[in-house]
């Protein structure tokens, strides 16, 4: 079933409404990719728990997921499959991954609290356990994709690979790559931080991809706030952050300003990325 050739895009389901919207946006990028969207329930103790209460079998997930999957196929003219599968949220779905050959995931949530606990802080477990990038949407639409991105910088050492994937989706969407660095008062963790800065900026132009740079106004204690007011600024449609301490962006997973970025007020999608080889050209640096 595995397939690495084909653009997978895969969006887990607990049937509610801010699913609907990361189903739209699985959909979305599917197009953009000549892919394919693999819609995925885990049946898990809150599903048996729901179908218990309604007097229902098994059998009623997979007549909802066909019924979701042909209206969704009929309004947005793409390829999709279904899956319903035994199991634990946190294993099953990098399982289904790894199985289908998923590039990303895309997963709804809207806040602390969630039917499955697939959406909420429950889905920050998801994230740091997935080897693709995961894509974290609220109750807002696709639209016409993510044109401006917000890629945070630091002052760690540089990862060529996240900046692949920056340019990997500036090239599918014809995106703005708005980079955004902490600032410190420390002279030299600051210059660490503007060379990092040049060096993705000659990685971009090299890539022709277009991008602007800014420098937070306030210092690192702020950084989580300055970033979604900076996106706001800018309309962003996305804001991409890392979840591996040692690479170029902040560690937000495993820091305090996780859920401020990922529940952001202003329902922009997040995508997380871990490390993951891709199949795309670049220039080097």
């Amino acid at each position: 079933m595995k397939n690495k050739k084909e653009n997978i895009v895969l969006v887990p389901t607990d049937f509610t409404k801010v699913a609907e919207y990361a189903i739209d946006h699985a959909a979305g990028i599917a197009k953009l990719l000549n892919g394919k969207v693999v819609i995925l329930h885990v049946i898990n103790k809150e599903t048996k728990s729901y179908l218990k209460k309604e007097k229902l079998t098994d059998v009623a997930i997979n007549e909802k997921l066909k019924t979701i999957a042909e209206t969704v196929e009929k309004k947005y003219n793409v390829k999709l499959d279904y899956i319903a599968r035994e199991g634990s949220i946190f294993t099953t779905i990098s399982e289904v991954t790894e199985e289908v050959g998923a590039r990303i995931i895309v997963m709804g949530t809207h806040g602390k609290i969630g039917v499955q606990h697939l959406i909420g802080s429950f889905a920050l477990k998801v994230i740091e356990s997935s080897n693709v990038p995961v894509i974290t949407v609220q109750e807002k639409d696709f639209g016409k994709g993510y044109k401006n991105i917000v890629l945070p910088i630091d002052e760690s050492s540089e990862s060529k690979q996240k900046v692949k994937w920056a340019i990997h989706i500036a090239r599918i969407f014809n995106s703005t790559i708005h980079l955004f660095g902490i600032k410190y008062n420390d002279e030299l963790k600051m210059d660490e931080v503007e060379k990092n800065m040049a060096q993705v900026k000659n990685f971009l132009s090299k890539n022709s991809i277009k991008y602007t740079a800014k420098i937070s106004p306030d210092s690192k204690s702020n950084f989580a706030k300055n970033i979604l007011e900076f996106s706001d600024q800018i309309k962003a449609d996305m804001i991409m952050i890392m979840t591996n301490p040692d690479q170029l962006l902040p560690n937000f997973l495993l820091s305090q300003w996780s859920e401020q970025v990922i529940f952001n007020q202003s329902k922009t999608p997040v995508m997380s990325v871990n490390p993951v080889e891709l199949d795309i050209i670049y220039v080097s640096l």
